[in-house]
């Protein structure tokens, strides 16, 4: 076994070991691209043979940034924000940033806290996913002047920059679609609304759509399911075990339509023919179902990417302008909907 390091490494002896100046090592880690490649391969060879660490805590204390950005979303327990997650992350990584990522359940007074803690940490900014926030969280901004980002909701009518799409529009596009096949008895499977401004959003674009053709929903084909397969198959079976059951039904995300299309699989129903089902976000293995989920494809890597891209430049600019930036829908057509018979 390797014999322990009395003293931990310092920058000073990274450029001896690579025979180059201090000053050298410090503008490689901070401006890499100011530096010749093959001078860089050699400080990287010195870096870890001596298993030379940064100490990111003292550059903060003396004024210079974290190079941490904070990311707090409502759940990493499904695939709903993996990809913009991942992306994320790759993109502000090339920009010489890491990502402390925190949860909050789908609990505003929680994200609070998470901001919080990330704060503790120094980090040069948050990125927060969608627009509605407690008064707390942008008092908190506010008060600490620490650059924010909303990701996943797009509006022109925000202090906050912001990269995403229209989830009104998405809400919209789903049910017109389901109209355009001639569908007027569709039922709703959204998730609680509450502290959630994209389920609401879609919500409110879908019901927008019916309205503006007369149509209303009945409550008992209105119905809540959590961002869980198994509890959205649950939800789904009951409202179709009814006397009277919709032709189609319009799921709030890609989660709630896989366990919906599960439920009518079980119960014989063949999919599109004896209903449809429509989803909201075109995730990883909705196009691997049998049959294929049609949805409304929100472009998650896309968002990941520009998000990280125009927060980075935001974040280092000496004068950053507040930028809003909204990603195209598409109507992704596959074999969970047809036309009514």
């Amino acid at each position: 076994m390797a014999r322990k390091q009395k003293h931990k490494v310092d920058i000073i002896a990274v450029a001896q070991a690579a025979k180059v100046s201090a000053s050298t090592v410090s503008r490689t880690f901070n401006h890499p691209e100011m530096v010749n490649p093959a001078t860089r391969k050699k400080i990287d060879r010195a870096v870890r043979r001596l298993g030379y660490i940064r100490n990111r805590a003292a550059q903060t204390m003396h004024g210079k940034r974290s190079g941490t950005i904070g990311l707090v979303v409502p759940t990493i327990n499904h695939a709903i924000f993996a990809e913009v997650i991942q992306a994320f992350s790759d993109s502000i990584d090339k920009a010489g940033f890491s990502l402390l990522i925190a949860s909050h359940g789908y609990d505003l007074d929680r994200e609070y806290a998470m901001i919080r803690k990330l704060l503790e940490h120094r980090v040069d900014g948050v990125a927060l996913i969608g627009l509605e926030h407690s008064d707390a969280t942008f008092r908190l901004i506010q008060q600490q002047e620490i650059p924010a980002l909303a990701i996943w909701n797009y509006s022109e009518d925000t202090d906050l920059p912001c990269v995403g799409t229209d989830n009104r529009q998405a809400g919209r596009m789903a049910m017109e679609h389901l109209l355009s096949l001639g569908h007027r008895e569709v039922g709703l499977i959204f998730p609680d609304t509450s502290g959630n401004d994209r389920a609401r959003h879609r919500l409110e674009g879908a019901l927008a759509a019916l309205n503006e053709r007369d149509i209303t929903v009945p409550d008992p084909w209105r119905s809540e399911a959590p961002y869980s397969i198994s509890q959205a198959k649950q939800v789904t079976l009951d409202l179709l075990a009814m006397s009277e059951r919709p032709t189609a039904l319009l799921c709030g995300n890609d989660v709630i339509a896989h366990g919906a299309l599960y439920a009518a699989q079980s119960l014989g129903l063949r999919v599109p023919d004896e209903i449809s089902i429509m989803g909201i976000g075109d995730f990883k293995g909705s196009v691997d179902l049998e049959p294929g989920l049609t949805t409304i494809r929100i472009p998650a890597e896309t968002i990941g990417t520009l998000a990280g891209e125009r927060f980075t430049d935001y974040i280092t600019s000496d004068e950053p302008e507040l930028f809003q930036i909204c990603c195209e829908l598409n109507c992704i057509l596959r074999g969970t909907t047809g036309a009514i018979s």
